[in-house]
């Protein structure tokens, strides 16, 4: 049946697993005694007739907390997380408008806020309380679009206020004493999506959540806090850091009782676009340390490497053959250019198959003006649209029921995300399938041959560090601008908090009184803090017409809004005309190119401090502080189908500085030597070393590749040998390369188990090209690339001899570069004989099977 609606007679060789996730049966549980039967008949009448286990068990956590206990209800899409939260605020609220007999202060009304990170989230959520109809219930969405004219009415009114953290910052707390009835009453604080609460972004709403408690506080009031969050690790200790609170004050509830239909999950990897470019396996027998410096293949990528078809092309190729068989999908993709390519592609072949039936497919991205989401949303629930092309912003728990197929363009960089958007079908407990399309990127290529990695091991830990310098500063001064800093108040924020304060007083930002730090500039201090890591946003303007359409964020500017960048809307194509961040404001003009851009920059990294080092052998591993300087130096043309290269295009922009935090490897050349690398190709090695080594970070820490940045280089000035540094793309840091430190023997292994699976022979962007590298990808040798990275995990001790043979058989006899000899700190001659005793098993011989018997030059 999966098979037929993606117009195949047989299982081809693209799909290299299949996976069926079990069907579901439910398991339900009476009413809880506690909530008023006007608050269960208005379920009733929806068709619930009884909750499910979980939402009982949430619910009445929740319920029966004094305060000073939270609840996170971490489970599945489609698992009904909403009913949980939903059941003790409406209960609450109910009971105060209609049973309260006190008045004044002490009135026994209560009141709600729901935050969420999309405003489409919060739209759903907003419907689904309404159809409720619980009488005395108010609820409102209070975020960006909310008409000025409505706020004062929402503010005085509403009892149930569905926001986002940007409005939590910016509107409510900055504003606290306006909502003063609101939060004198407020009961819970539902946190939906608490998940996607991670790297930067995650630690910023951290410290929003310890701003709004402190003020809660100010007012008398302690609510409950209720997150909902897909499965994830730690569930509780990461929902008690996201809000301050200790891990022992959350009850975690994480077995969902929803009914489920089966998932058939497929994983593709799309073929090579010319198979005669692909000339052999590394993963088989080929020794890349005997191709000739210089040497290029044949194929239509960049220095001649084999591409494969585009995950753009494939989606939009499944994507056609599931509208053309009326099966319901979404096609997810991590780019907003991904999903106007994807939606227009699709959109033309299907008017080649039917005319007219392009217009059931559309695209759905964040950026969108408000009337476009809305009027999108309600074509999807209604039917109307049979396939989407989306971002993550349909990722995320909008109830649509219905959907048959997930198509998922690329790895969305986590096991949570993943599953979230395969559970976008088979909501109405139908059986559903899913293909996860592989993209050109090595933990792509890693995952689809390593399916135990996304169906056997659990969910990612959720990485995000509120105590950095650069993210909690300005939320101190925001919080002292709120409610003065009381001393007592300081481990709030962390143990760095009064020496950061103290740096704050000496820079003019506070003042310190004998009651605290005090807040006395004119300005909003709620200003300097941005949410999303970067600054304020830019605008996108059609020099044509003069109308905005669109925004773009600071820190995406350089790379995506640059002179000569592609910039796709709704359909439409634009160029970027110029790039004006002293007004905040890209120009684009309508244009209908062939191609897309992708930027280039080059990086220089100072190593400022070591924070802790591991000595592995001969190779030092380090995790510190670093300053990194990158420039955006040009930009690629690439076709919109197949991908090629068109053309390089330099761009001359400022420089960019941030002070981060990085690993890094340092190693002797006499061990690289050793192990079966030629002087020359060091450079090649240790480069596609670094590319590939990004690329699968995100395996260990809930990042993106594009969060990460990296440099290798022969010799370092600070390290005086031959370094890889991986750094997080932040000041100050996300915990991302942090991660990679603490899981650095499963984050080599995969790396070198990528470039061994890849079946190109020289580097692709499947292995170790980069799309973002700003020396166009070269130098890089593929084969000496995987003899560093088993050499760096024969030096730390992380293979048994087993998996010495099987994981580096493939790397095979060195040949035009034969391996090292005796090369200074330890022997690498095999055979030999010291003392008595054998002589250590070289790291040459335990890649290869092979002895170290030549010099190398």
């Amino acid at each position: 049946m999966v098979l037929e609606q993606l117009g195949l007679a047989s299982l081809p060789e693209q799909v290299t697993h299949v996976r069926t996730l079990p069907a579901r049966l439910a398991e339900t549980a009476p009413w809880p005694s506690w909530v008023h039967p006007r608050v269960v008949e208005a379920y009733q009448n929806l068709g619930v007739p009884e909750p499910y286990l979980h939402q009982v068990k949430a619910a009445t956590a929740a319920q029966e907390s004094p305060g000073n206990r939270h609840v996170i209800l971490a489970t599945g899409t489609a698992s009904g997380k909403s009913l949980a939260y939903q059941l003790p605020a409406l209960d609450a609220i109910y009971r105060g408008e209609f049973e309260a007999q006190a008045s004044g202060f002490d009135s026994g009304r209560a009141t709600a806020l729901y935050l969420s990170p999309t405003k489409a989230l919060a739209a759903d959520q907003l419907a689904s309380l309404r159809n409720l109809g619980v009488p005395g219930v108010v609820a409102e969405s209070y975020d960006g679009d909310t008409p000025q004219a409505d706020r004062r009415f929402i503010r005085e009114r509403a009892n149930f206020i569905l926001a986002n953290p940007n409005m939590l910052h910016h509107a409510i707390l900055p504003n606290h004493a306006r909502w003063a009835g609101f939060l004198r009453k407020l009961k819970y604080v539902i946190v939906d999506e608490a998940h996607g609460y991670r790297g930067v972004f995650g630690a910023h709403v951290s410290l929003l959540m310890r701003r709004l408690r402190r003020v809660c506080r100010y007012y008398g009031a302690t609510p409950v806090f209720i997150g909902a969050s897909a499965t994830s690790a730690e569930p509780a200790e990461s929902f008690a850091r996201l809000i301050g609170s200790r891990p022992t004050a959350v009850a975690a509830v994480t077995e969902s009782t929803a009914p489920r239909g089966a998932t058939h999950v497929l994983l593709w990897e799309p073929e090579f676009t010319d198979p005669a470019a692909v000339n052999d396996k590394l993963s088989a027998h080929a020794n890349g340390v005997s191709v000739r410096p210089g040497a290029q293949g044949n194929g239509a990528g960049e220095n001649g490497a084999p591409v494969r078809k585009s995950v753009i092309t494939q989606s939009a190729e499944m994507l056609t053959d599931l509208v053309v068989n009326r099966t319901r999908t979404i096609a997810f993709i991590k780019s907003r250019r991904g999903t106007e390519a994807i939606a227009q592609t699709a959109g033309r072949y299907l008017d080649e198959v039917e005319p007219g039936l392009s217009a059931r497919i559309a695209a759905y991205r964040a950026g969108y003006l408000p009337e476009e989401r809305r009027t999108l949303e309600a074509s999807l629930r209604r039917g109307e649209i049979l396939g989407v092309a989306s971002t993550n912003a349909l990722e995320l728990g909008i109830d649509i029921a219905g959907l048959d197929a997930v198509l998922v363009g690329g790895w969305p960089g986590t096991r949570a995300s993943f599953y979230q958007q395969i559970g976008r079908a088979g909501r109405a407990g139908q059986d559903a399938f899913a293909v996860l399309i592989a993209s050109e990127d090595p933990l792509d290529t890693y995952l689809v041959h390593h399916p135990e990695d996304i169906f056997d091991r659990p969910v990612e830990k959720t990485v995000f560090d509120p105590e950095n310098p650069y993210v909690l500063s300005p939320h101190l001064c925001a919080a002292a601008a709120e409610i003065p800093l009381r001393r007592e108040e300081l481990m709030v924020f962390g143990r760095s908090t009064e020496a950061l304060l103290d740096r704050l007083v000496e820079q003019g930002y506070l003042r310190q009184r004998a009651t605290g730090w005090f807040w006395t500039h004119p300005e909003s201090a709620s200003d300097f803090v941005n949410l999303r890591g970067g600054g304020s946003p830019l605008q996108i303007i059609d020099i044509e017409t003069g109308s905005v359409i669109g925004s773009m964020d600071d820190g995406h500017a350089h790379s995506q809004g640059h002179p000569g960048a592609i910039y796709t809307h709704q359909g439409k194509t634009f160029v970027v005309e110029d790039l004006d961040e002293d007004n905040k404001v890209i120009a684009v003009s309508a244009v209908s190119p062939d191609y897309y851009t992708q930027s280039r920059d080059v990086t220089e990294v100072t190593v400022l401090g070591a924070e802790e080092t591991v000595q592995q052998g001969q190779v030092s591993l380090t995790y510190g502080q670093v300053r990194v300087r990158s420039q955006v130096v040009g930009y690629q043309r690439k076709s919109l189908v197949g991908q090629q290269v068109l053309g390089d295009e330099p761009l001359d922009l400022a420089p960019q500085e941030l002070q981060t935090r990085a690993i890094w490897w340092a190693m002797p050349a006499p061990l690289l030597y050793a192990a079966g690398i030629h002087e020359r190709d060091v450079p090649g090695a240790l480069h596609a070393a670094e590319h590939a080594a990004i690329g699968l970070l995100p395996l260990v820490a809930t990042c993106d590749r594009w969060d990460i940045g990296g440099l290798s280089t022969a010799f370092h000035v600070d390290t005086e040998q031959p370094t890889i540094f991986v750094y997080d793309g932040h000041p100050g840091g996300a915990g991302f390369a942090e991660r990679g430190f603490e899981q650095v023997g499963h984050w080599l292994r995969a790396t070198l188990d990528t470039i061994l699976a890849c079946e190109c022979e020289l580097g692709c962007p499947s292995c170790v090209q980069s799309p973002k590298c700003g020396n166009r990808n070269d130098p890089l040798h593929k084969a000496g690339a995987a003899r560093l990275l088993a050499a760096l995990l024969v030096e730390a001790d992380e293979l048994t001899d087993e998996e010495r043979r099987r994981l580096l058989k493939p790397l095979g006899p060195a040949a035009e570069s034969p391996v090292a000899g005796e090369t200074g700190a330890k022997s690498y001659a095999a055979g030999h004989w010291a003392e008595g005793k054998p002589a250590p098993v070289g790291v040459a011989e335990s890649l290869t099977g092979f002895a170290a018997t030549d010099d190398p030059f």
